[in-house]
């Protein structure tokens, strides 16, 4: 496949849902107030949007996959009914120190390693160069130096926390920091030229 679409990787709890300390329950699972005109406006802009997520939850024994696919199914109806798309959802369940054996190895899919996001492009056509990354946490953004695309930091989910460890000379920081995902879909927009709709 050709690899000459665009898109917009966006990490889930933290960055497109309230941080919960995990959703171990779909009543936990609640969308930040400016998500879904988010995703509809990168759609609008031409970018696939593509969850990236790290559910190591599911190796932890905390919830299971079939837990995480319901979550999705609601995130993407809640999507659509907004008039907008999600692209694909891929999610790690690994954990390489964790109690449920299936699901405790080391992978290539859990974050920052790149697996979920090349896995993602290679299915969609994406040119990772063309593309952002958004999320709340060091492991989301290091995807950016990985892959080549630009990478978001929200102040959201654990975001100021990680933004301390970055100012502190901790990690590496991203291309932007922004205070949510709203606010970084404008610089998104506005970096790759996309002038914003009045």
């Amino acid at each position: 496949m050709k690899k000459n679409s665009r898109a917009v990787f966006l990490d889930r709890d933290g960055c497109v849902n309230v941080e919960d300390d995990h959703i171990r329950d779909i009543s936990q699972f609640r969308l930040y107030p400016d998500t879904l005109g988010a995703i509809k406006r990168l759609n609008d802009a031409g970018f696939k949007v593509v969850i990236i997520t790290n559910q190591s939850g599911v190796a932890r024994g905390y919830m299971t996959e079939e837990l995480v696919t319901e979550v999705h199914r609601l995130l993407t109806g809640w999507v659509e009914r907004a008039g907008a798309r999600i692209d694909r959802i891929e999610y790690c369940p690994h954990h390489p120190e964790w109690a449920v054996e299936e699901y405790a190895k080391v992978c290539d899919c859990r974050k920052p390693a790149p697996g979920m996001l090349v896995r993602a492009a290679g299915a969609l056509g994406v040119d990772l160069e063309k593309s952002y990354i958004v999320g709340d946490k060091i492991s989301d953004i290091a995807l950016g130096p990985a892959t080549g695309a630009r990478a978001v930091l929200v102040r959201t989910g654990f975001g100021a926390r990680e933004e301390r460890k970055i100012r502190a000379g901790e990690a590496p920081g991203p291309d932007h920091i922004a205070d949510g995902i709203g606010s970084a879909v404008d610089w998104i927009l506005s970096d790759a030229g996309i002038a914003r709709r009045a």
